[in-house]
């Protein structure tokens, strides 16, 4: 009796341990597709930002593939090195 108690313990425990892995498989990329996401959304407020408060100096980023891709990709830290190079040439 006190072996099939056992088996039953341990199936439970590797049921448990089964749903906990393949959710961290599906939930994983989610995650990094939410951060790419927000880190896109953010870069892209701070261009349009950028572009509304740059018409009174005369410093404008124009949206076109590569900045689009740089922003995408890399969110704000793409917005800077798009304006360093923009303030540079």
């Amino acid at each position: 009796m006190f072996g099939s108690d056992v088996g039953i313990i341990l199936a439970y425990s590797a049921g448990i341990m089964l749903i906990f892995m393949i959710s961290w498989i599906f939930v994983r990329p989610f995650k990094f597709f939410g951060r790419l996401l927000l880190n896109s959304l953010l870069g892209v407020l701070a261009l349009i930002i950028f572009n509304h408060f740059g018409q009174y100096t005369g410093v404008y980023i124009g949206v076109n593939e590569v900045t689009a891709l740089l922003l995408g990709l890399l969110g704000v830290p793409g917005f800077i090195a798009i304006l360093i190079v923009r303030l540079l040439i």
